[in-house]
């Protein structure tokens, strides 16, 4: 697909230090493989360096030997990121004693390395949970400014070219926050803009709140909380280019957008679009992945101050490797 091809080449231009802190595993050790061998990162791995050299020698990877290779449990730096963890969580009470052990865990690991300026971001997700990857990038890295908030933003790669900028569209929340208040959803709406920006190419996001209601058609506090939401948006950061609420086809189609939302510079134009709770954001695009043939690729994190991004258990081996290029793109823009 071409915009995976624009992807990879971004990543390449700029190459930056991502941390694999599941090195030790199947799937991660080929993608970072891959990755090397074609240039899109400065690999960093987190794992025991014989297991390591066993599936290099079972898979026959060729290239892991240009990737830096920590130890967590034998780090010569252990003690470093040890006092930096304890200094950043002393105000929770975190003893020196807590973090020697935490530096043990190589999410924790990958996070502190971020922290130090010895990486640029992270993915894990293969082997951990959701919360296992938020929860030291959340301590550590800690939120972007003016972020309260982390959210999940999926890239939907359609044959609809008349949609989106030409069929390729970014939706968020689909993967963090069940219930968003209406600033978190303006906080969705600029992040997500900004994930457009630095993973799918879009020069000018132009970001729908969705809902069931267009402009009025409907009354109900959701309703509200949406206008709200854009209301917030506007205000805080104005030169985002954002209106709602919409209904989905009036932000996507142009004649519906023009018969129902009159004068907007959204509707009927969005190429970013904001789901009014994770419900109907996960809902939404896992039927346009399944019933439309669009390509779903994420979720991508968003709202923290350096790139760190989960994976899907069930991921593939293309999974790891396409986020090591998204990772790479979001380290670019964050610089």
């Amino acid at each position: 697909m071409e915009i995976l091809e624009r992807l990879l080449a971004r990543a390449r231009a700029d190459r930056q230090r991502i941390v694999l802190p599941e090195a030790e595993e199947e799937r991660t050790i080929k993608a970072a493989d891959r990755a090397l061998a074609d240039g899109l990162a400065d690999i960093i791995l987190i794992g025991n360096p014989a297991k390591i050299q066993q599936h290099v020698e079972a898979f026959g990877l060729e290239h892991i030997a240009q990737a830096t290779i920590i130890d967590p449990i034998n780090n010569p730096r252990s003690e470093e990121y040890a006092q930096l963890l304890a200094r950043l969580r002393e105000k929770k009470g975190m003893t020196i004693e807590q973090a020697r052990e935490l530096v043990k865990n190589p999410l924790y690991l990958g996070c502190l390395i971020i922290k130090n300026g010895d990486a640029d971001g992270q993915i894990s997700g293969a082997l951990s949970t959701t919360g296992e990857t938020l929860r030291p990038a959340l301590q550590i890295i800690k939120c972007s400014p003016g972020i309260t908030c982390v959210s999940g933003a999926m890239l939907l790669i359609t044959n609809e070219r008349q949609y989106g900028k030409a069929g390729v569209l970014v939706m968020s929340d689909v993967a963090v926050t069940p219930v968003p208040t209406a600033d978190q959803l303006a906080q969705f709406a600029y992040c997500t803009a900004d994930t457009a920006k630095a993973v799918a190419g879009i020069e000018k996001p132009r970001v729908a709140m969705l809902s069931f209601s267009t402009k009025g058609s409907a009354k109900h506090e959701v309703v509200d909380k949406v206008i709200e939401a854009t209301r917030i948006a506007r205000e805080t950061w104005p030169e985002l280019k954002v209106d709602g609420e919409l209904q989905a086809d009036s932000a996507l189609v142009p004649s519906v957008g023009a018969t129902k939302a009159k004068g907007s510079e959204i509707a009927g134009r969005a190429n970013v679009l904001i789901a009014p709770n994770l419900e109907v954001g996960n809902i939404g695009y896992k039927l346009v992945q399944r019933l439309g043939g669009a390509t779903a690729i994420g979720p991508i994190l968003q709202g923290i101050a350096r790139p760190v991004n989960d994976l899907s258990r069930g991921c593939s081996v293309d999974d790891i490797y396409y986020m090591v290029a998204i990772t790479a793109c979001q380290a670019q823009a964050a610089k």
